[in-house]
């Protein structure tokens, strides 16, 4: 395997449990406007990892509907107001970065929110994501494109100095953003909801070189990355594990 130098990690879904926020405002909407229509896992999965307006837009279209993208976008932002501040890391996550930032291995977080949406989420959490060496947000000027576009993992090895695209480790919990990792040549760990994974089956691993239930399983030595300090190390990654790429 790589040796990997530099880490980048998406944010939603990823590091915090903002995800089942946005299902739950999302089906709220749903229930109100469209007759409970269900918001499934199949739309879901090509609305993650793109920019907030982007995915307003396909709702709005998608479900037909009675308002304005920019209405449908207020309705929601007050919801998520509420909701955001309360999100908690998901498993593994704590950890890792500490252990990461411990062992001053540069990090970057490459996320479709805004810079206004990220600072809400990461409220609780400052701390942690102070850890991080760069914060790359959706609106940020040199985003042209959301994920699957390359954009954000672009724009945050930029701001790490420009290591090879090769030495370098993305980490997603979407399908758009493991493409978009593997846009910018880049390796991906791809941790996605059970849900997403039930999707794409056990053969479709969209690219990712390694796929894994939660990050708590993510082993760093398999990437010869610094091992963790203490017991309780993660289940061991068995080469049959790695999806192998071209």
């Amino acid at each position: 395997m790589p040796r990997i130098t530099h880490c980048i990690f998406d944010m939603d879904g990823l590091l915090l449990d903002t995800e089942r926020v946005y299902t739950e405002v999302t089906q709220e909407i749903l229930d109100k406007y469209a007759n409970g229509i269900k918001f499934s896992w199949e739309f879901k999965s090509k609305l993650m990892g793109r920019t907030g307006n982007e995915s307003a837009a396909m709702v709005v279209d998608e479900y037909k509907l009675p308002m304005t993208v920019d209405e449908y976008i207020d309705i929601t932002s007050q919801l998520h107001e509420e909701r955001f501040p309360l999100v908690k890391p998901l498993p593994g996550v704590e950890r890792l970065i500490r252990h990461l930032h411990k062992h001053k291995v540069p990090m970057a977080v490459a996320t479709s929110s805004s810079r206004e949406k990220f600072l809400l989420k990461t409220s609780r959490n400052k701390e942690l994501f102070s850890l991080f060496d760069y914060i790359v947000c959706g609106d940020d000027d040199d985003i042209k494109q959301g994920k699957p576009a390359p954009d954000l993992f672009l724009a945050a090895q930029k701001r790490l100095g420009n290591p090879s695209a090769e030495n370098c480790l993305v980490f997603e919990d979407a399908t758009n953003g493991v493409e978009a990792g593997r846009n910018a040549h880049m390796h991906v760990v791809w941790i996605p909801d059970s849900n997403l994974r039930a999707i794409a089956g056990d053969v479709d691993s969209h690219g990712a070189t390694l796929v894994l239930d939660s990050m708590a399983e993510f082993n760093p030595e398999h990437f010869d990355l610094p091992a963790f300090d203490t017991a309780g190390n993660p289940e061991t990654i068995h080469e049959s594990d790695i999806v192998h790429n071209a």
